[in-house]
């Protein structure tokens, strides 16, 4: 493993207690009869998606920081795969969760625009790693 991986991977592992810090909130909504959250089935889908999304692509931000070591891209791109998959992570679920943030929102804000910016990054990201991993000589 290279040090770029062993530091993005190292980050990245920093952050899972934000995730875990959702699954909290969602079970603490869940139990509290007065969050207002079992009675707003538009919040209770996004914050689910929120929360799911970001477990998801934190694995996945794992995974690739070690395939990035074997991809043959450019350096520029190379540290766009590193940071935007993991930064992708950030960017969906916060639109998941920050477009219904008031407990009596019927529809989603503007925030959900974070949503398609963090899911355009992640498939720049997995298309450029997977076409560096296909450019990767095979070896004799």
């Amino acid at each position: 493993m290279t040090r770029e991986a062993r530091l993005m991977s190292g980050i990245i592992l920093i952050a899972v207690p934000t995730i875990q810090y959702g699954g909290y909130f969602l079970l603490t909504s869940l139990i509290n009869k007065g969050s207002g959250y079992m009675e707003n089935p538009l919040r209770q889908n996004f914050f689910r998606a929120g929360h799911a999304h970001a477990g998801v692509i934190v694995i996945l931000s794992l995974v690739c920081q070690m395939l990035a070591d074997a991809a043959v891209l450019p350096s520029p791109v190379l540290w766009f795969v590193r940071i935007g998959i993991p930064l992708s992570a950030i960017l969906i679920s916060a639109g998941f969760f920050f477009s219904v943030l008031p407990p009596t929102a019927t529809q989603a804000s503007g925030a959900v625009s974070l949503i398609y910016i963090g899911a355009t990054i992640l498939a720049v990201g997995v298309v450029a790693l997977g076409t560096g991993l296909l450019r990767t000589p095979t070896s004799p």
